[in-house]
C-alpha cells in the first residue's frame, strides 16, 4: 500500500504519517510512503505528475522489496485523498482509499488556499476528478468522518455518486463521530475501520 499525505498541497510531509501504517502492517501488508514538491513550488499538475512517478518508479522495486508484484493499493487522506483519486488511472495501481478528500476543486480555486496553489479554471478542472467523464473502472473506497466539514462530507458523497452514476466501483462510508484527524485512527488500529476496508479492497483485487 501506498500513502500520500494530505495538507492542502503544500503543507505536512510523508514523516508525520509514518505511524498509520501500523494499522496495514500488523496485517501483513507493506507500507510505503510517499512525499512531493508542495506549492508554491510545484503546481497541481506537477504534484499530480510526481505521485504517478513516484507509484512507477515503486513499482520497479517491488520484487526487489520482497512484496508481491500484483499492483498497488493507493490511499490518501486529505488532499492526500484527492491525489489518491488521481493516481487510480496509474497502471500500476489495483484499487484506492481516499480519506475525507476533495474532488471538486473550484471551492479551492476561490479560496484563500489558491494564493499557493495557483490555480485557474482549466488547471482546477483538469485536476478535478468530479469534473470528469466516467473514472477509472478499479474500486475506489471513500471515508469521511461524521463530524468533519459540511463541504468535505458533501464533496466525498457527491464523488461516490459521480462514479456511481458512471457504474464505476466504489463504496462510501461516513465514520460516526470522526472529525478530519481523528478519522486518521480508523488506520492507525489494526482493526480500524479504514484498515479493514484497506483489507476488503486487497482481498477484492488479488489474483485468482
Amino acid at each position: 500500500m501506498l500513502f500520500v499525505h494530505g495538507g492542502y498541497w503544500q503543507t505536512r510531509a510523508k514523516e508525520v504519517f509514518t505511524i498509520f501504517a501500523e494499522g496495514p502492517l500488523a496485517h501483513g501488508i507493506n507500507v510505503a510512503l510517499i512525499g512531493y514538491t508542495l506549492a508554491p513550488d510545484a503546481t497541481l499538475d506537477d504534484i499530480v505528475a510526481e505521485i504517478h512517478a513516484g507509484i512507477d518508479c515503486l513499482a520497479g522495486q517491488l520484487p526487489a522489496l520482497g512484496a508481491v508484484a500484483e499492483g498497488i493499493v493507493v490511499s490518501g487522506w486529505s488532499a492526500g485523498g484527492h491525489l489518491t483519486s488521481m493516481a487510480l488511472s496509474n497502471a500500476h495501481v489495483r484499487a484506492g482509499m481516499a480519506i475525507s478528500g476533495i474532488y471538486d476543486l473550484e471551492p479551492i480555486r476561490h479560496s484563500y488556499l489558491n494564493e499557493k496553489l495557483r490555480l485557474d479554471e482549466a488547471a482546477s478542472r483538469r485536476n478535478s476528478p468530479m469534473m470528469q467523464q466516467g473514472g477509472t473502472a478499479k474500486p475506489l473506497s471513500l471515508v469521511v468522518g461524521s463530524a468533519e466539514l459540511p463541504l468535505l462530507r458533501k464533496q466525498t458523497a457527491d464523488f461516490a455518486g459521480h462514479r456511481a452514476r458512471y457504474g464505476l466501483p466504489v463504496t462510501y462510508e461516513e465514520i460516526g463521530g470522526a472529525d478530519h484527524f481523528s478519522i486518521m485512527n480508523q488506520m492507525l488500529a489494526p482493526q480500524g475501520r479504514i484498515t479493514t476496508l484497506i483489507r476488503q479492497l486487497f482481498d477484492r483485487t488479488a489474483s485468482s
